[in-house]
């Protein structure tokens, strides 16, 4: 008898560590004013290809609920380290300088940093000669930020803390024109405030490499890179791909 009860507790605790597991609750950090990438539909709720990645991920690491946590951008890596969400998957540029900071997973996609100008500006070269003096916005703590920062110390570089701010000191004649992520500018420029305004030259940095970070040390990590090697096979990512972009940016 007494053996008996000893099975029935020790199947207790099982199924209770059981049904703790199933009922695992992650939170992903999102900046949601980054489109296509990340931002707020009409209701408010947070959408793009980062939430989608994210959902997807969390599906397959079966995870009973996936929680959005939205954050500033400049303090989005404390907060993860101050564990207001799990995961960060908003458009993250792996650099050594973030990897003091955070663990990142592989790459989920890759990107590419070029100038956008007025149309009008028919002669604008993307050279330190040409844009000596002219001022150049960017998205404060980015690799176009830092880039302009460090190789273009003659330019007038605009940081913003979104990179929406950033278009509209643009349309209003404000600057000459903008560094930022190919894929992002993309979106913006088929837009009606983007129609006046185009790619200009080569992109300056060709692979920029973007990854989901989580806290140092955290096995996490490990798990949501299981995740994302199963939906790139499984087809689900080229769905969310293809969803937003007519072209692969893997």
């Amino acid at each position: 008898m007494q053996n008996y009860k000893k099975f029935l507790l020790a199947a207790a605790v099982s199924m209770a560590f059981s049904a703790t597991a199933m009922a695992e609750t992650l939170k992903m950090g999102i900046e949601a004013a980054y489109p296509p990438f990340n931002n707020k539909d009409a209701s408010g709720n947070v959408v793009g290809f980062d939430k989608d990645i994210g959902d997807a991920l969390c599906a397959k690491m079966k995870v009973e609920k996936c929680e959005v946590y939205v954050s500033d951008w400049d303090g989005i890596i404390p907060a993860l380290n101050a564990k207001k969400f799990d995961f960060l998957v908003s458009s993250l540029s792996i650099t050594d300088e973030r990897k003091q900071a955070v663990d990142f997973t592989d790459p989920y996609y890759s990107n590419k940093l070029q100038f956008i100008a007025p149309k009008a500006t028919a002669d604008f070269k993307p050279d330190a000669d040409y844009l000596k003096g002219k001022v150049i916005g960017a998205q404060r703590a980015t690799l176009a930020g830092t880039y302009l920062e460090d190789k273009l110390p003659d330019t007038e570089a605009k940081l913003y803390d979104t990179q929406e701010n950033a278009y509209l000191d643009l349309t209003s004649g404000r600057l000459d024109g903008i560094l930022a992520d190919k894929y992002v500018q993309y979106e913006w420029l088929k837009s009606k405030d983007g129609s006046a305004y185009e790619f200009k030259g080569d992109p300056v940095v060709e692979s920029d490499k973007i990854g989901i970070a989580v806290r140092k040390g955290d096995p996490l990590r490990e798990r949501l890179n299981k995740a994302l090697a199963e939906i790139k096979a499984d087809g689900t990512y080229k769905k969310i791909n293809d969803k937003y972009f007519p072209f692969s940016i893997e």
